[in-house]
């Protein structure tokens, strides 16, 4: 679903690739480096990428997103997650996307936020904003972008698009919607104990002597595939106040040069 419309302007290892930190979370905050032929101030094309939280409790980690090639699939509803999807997913740890993205030719430009993007109303109170804009560069072989951030409150949700079409002339901009998705990796347990101790502190619900867990945990994997997230059902001790209507996030993309 596209249209030309603007937005209005009004565990613990979260993204250890990159920069700011909150508690116990380092956070992402970079334009990474386009693939082959120089730098990006060197590329042919710029973008400016706006992302915005749509959901009324659900926080999410610092979105990634990039300028790829048609070949590049970051994930796709229906196959199996793959190890970048499911660090994302399940412990919000960009890192293993960062190297997907160093190491891949075919994608031409990247970029991650500086911060996690709470829903506008800031349920947790933690000053972190609802929408966040990136600016990445790439040259005229990549034509499509994919976006991905963490669904910080549940077992193994994310929010993303996979592979839209980039702007093609100067000053045009689309906008599109994205949904949330269960990776298919962990038991969706809805339970504290089994999420990022950030789910607490992002959503300003505090569940006594629950920490969270940093890493994964293999009694709960789950040999599944990548599908339209359920929602927050209600079946653990998350409030049910985190469910979501979709669309979570919309991302609406400019080109700028």
């Amino acid at each position: 679903m596209t249209d030309d419309s603007q937005l209005p302007t009004s565990r613990r290892r979260f993204l250890a690739a990159t920069g700011t930190a909150v508690g116990g979370l380092a956070l992402g905050g970079t334009a990474l480096a386009q693939q082959g032929g120089g730098s990006q101030a060197n590329a042919a094309r710029s973008y400016r990428v706006t992302v915005a939280n749509l959901t009324p409790s659900q926080p999410f980690t610092p979105p990634a997103v990039a300028a790829h090639q048609d070949s590049v699939e970051v994930f796709a509803v229906g196959d199996a997650a793959n190890t970048p999807v499911q660090e994302l997913a399940e412990n919000g740890n960009l890192a293993p996307l960062v190297d997907l993205v160093e190491n891949t030719n075919a994608i031409r430009g990247a970029a991650v936020g500086d911060t996690p993007l709470v829903p506008s109303s800031d349920p947790g109170g933690t000053g972190f904003p609802y929408f966040v804009e990136l600016q990445l560069a790439a040259d005229a072989s990549a034509t499509a972008l994919s976006f991905v951030s963490m669904l910080i409150a549940t077992n193994d949700g994310f929010v993303g698009l996979d592979t839209v079409p980039l702007p093609t002339r100067v000053n045009m901009s689309v906008t599109y919607y994205a949904q949330g998705y269960d990776a298919g990796t962990e038991q969706n347990t809805e339970e504290f104990a089994d999420l990022v101790p950030e789910a607490q502190e992002l959503t300003g619900e505090v569940s006594p002597d629950v920490d969270g867990t940093a890493e994964s945990n293999p009694e709960l994997a789950e040999d599944g595939v990548i599908t339209p997230h359920p929602g927050i059902t209600g079946t653990g001790d998350l409030p049910t106040e985190f469910d979501w209507d979709e669309p979570a996030a919309s991302v609406q993309v400019e080109r700028i040069s």
